[in-house]
């Protein structure tokens, strides 16, 4: 059977997304070594350091600095986390100065979701897990 093991955004600068990630998101940093010019950080979910990682991946190719502006200039989301509680994450991120795309909200049937700037160069989504 296979399982999500891990996952990558680009990111800008890799000592701002470190900082994002970990200080304002919560996340737990991982892994970190050098590899090259860069370093490879990864990043898991508050409590879940076993989990899936993230891995906040530098831009090391002018086509990869394409695809991550067509993608945020389309207002899409590089990566999508859930929550219990949006709304209350959502007035946590704002607290702390994370610049939303909106409030929150539910469309239909489909979960409450929030859009934000993670000051990388992404969009990032949170969903209400059901």
């Amino acid at each position: 059977m296979l399982k999500i093991a891990l996952m990558s955004v680009l990111v800008e600068d890799q000592d701002k997304a470190e900082k994002f990630y970990t200080e304002v998101l919560g996340f737990g940093k991982k892994q970190d070594f050098p590899i090259g010019d860069a370093r490879w950080l990864t990043v898991t979910s508050p409590g879940d350091g076993d989990g899936t990682e993230l891995l906040l991946e530098p831009m090391g190719y002018d086509f990869a600095r394409t695809y991550q502006k067509a993608v945020y200039d389309a207002g899409l989301p590089a990566v999508t986390f859930a929550s219990d509680d949006v709304r209350a994450e959502h007035a946590r991120l704002t607290a702390l100065g994370v610049r939303f795309r909106g409030e929150p909200k539910q469309v239909m049937d489909c979960p409450v979701t929030a859009l934000f700037e993670d000051g990388c160069g992404n969009l990032v989504q949170i969903f209400e897990a059901r």
